[in-house]
């Protein structure tokens, strides 16, 4: 049994993990990021008597993330993200910087909080949430895929640098969902929209961008969302975790395709 922390679990990927994670036995610290999503949370645990736990954590919030420090965490999953959208000939680029904050610069701090009492005792597992659009961007969702992309830098660096500390056991995972039917997909598509059908360079083809966007998650998204559950599973349990966790398998092989035929251009 590992105590595991996880941010975002008010809705998607995260709250199916945490609960998945809890009926497996760990004690999951499930925080969120608003009040009323834990509250939901708590009478969930209290109907199910899982050992779960929920509480407010807004990684944005310096007050927030202080509350790890008073906690014995095992397993930190840096799971809390955002997206936005839209070309970057013209996005404003404070999309650029909230969604930085929110994906990379917070969890960056949060993980240094734990890692405060990790390093004292010598063992712990650090995992951030990457994506398959951290290995292969998506048009016009540059502000996502760019903080992704980050993400496959620093969780790699931090692993390498923990092995120089020693006798210190702390595996830095990178967990890489492809594109998942959770409604995420859709809310950060649709965000561009708001400002692009009044002022753009793509005025005249907003509509058949919406649709191209659209029908391509519409084509790709995966419904069976046990498939990248069971990833979240296997690297909190592995007992000599891989670097990296990937679902679905077909999305991994399209990208590793798409990726070997533009370096052959």
């Amino acid at each position: 049994m590992k105590k595991i922390l996880i941010t975002g679990c008010g809705s998607g990927l995260g709250y199916r993990a945490a609960i998945a994670l809890a009926r497996r036995g760990h004690y999951v610290y499930a925080t969120t990021h608003t009040e009323e999503q834990a509250i939901k949370l708590n009478l969930l645990n209290k109907k199910y008597n899982l050992p779960l736990e929920s509480f407010k954590l807004d990684v944005l919030s310096r007050n927030d993330r202080v509350k790890v420090l008073d906690k014995k965490i095992d397993v930190l999953i840096n799971n809390a993200a955002i997206g936005d959208s839209g070309s970057v000939a013209e996005i404003d680029v404070n999309k650029f910087r909230d969604t930085f904050e929110t994906n990379v610069f917070c969890p960056i701090e949060l993980t240094q909080l734990v890692l405060k009492q990790m390093i004292p005792r010598k063992e712990g597992r650090i995992i951030f949430l990457s994506s398959l659009a951290g290995r292969s961007s998506i048009p016009f969702l540059s502000p996502y895929c760019a903080t992704k992309f980050a993400l496959e830098s620093i969780g790699p660096s931090l692993n390498e640098e923990l092995k120089e500390l020693k006798d210190v056991n702390i595996p830095v995972v990178l967990i890489e969902p492809g594109s998942y039917a959770t409604g995420f997909n859709q809310k950060n598509v649709s965000k561009q929209f708001n400002w692009m059908c009044i002022n753009s360079y793509f005025k005249k083809q907003i509509k058949f961008l919406e649709k191209k966007q659209y029908d391509y998650f519409k084509l790709t998204e995966c419904t069976y969302i046990d498939t990248i559950i069971n990833r979240y599973i296997q690297a909190v349990e592995d007992k000599s975790p891989k670097l990296r966790y990937i679902a679905p398998n077909s999305q991994d092989i399209f990208i590793k395709i798409k990726n070997l035929l533009l370096k052959k251009k």
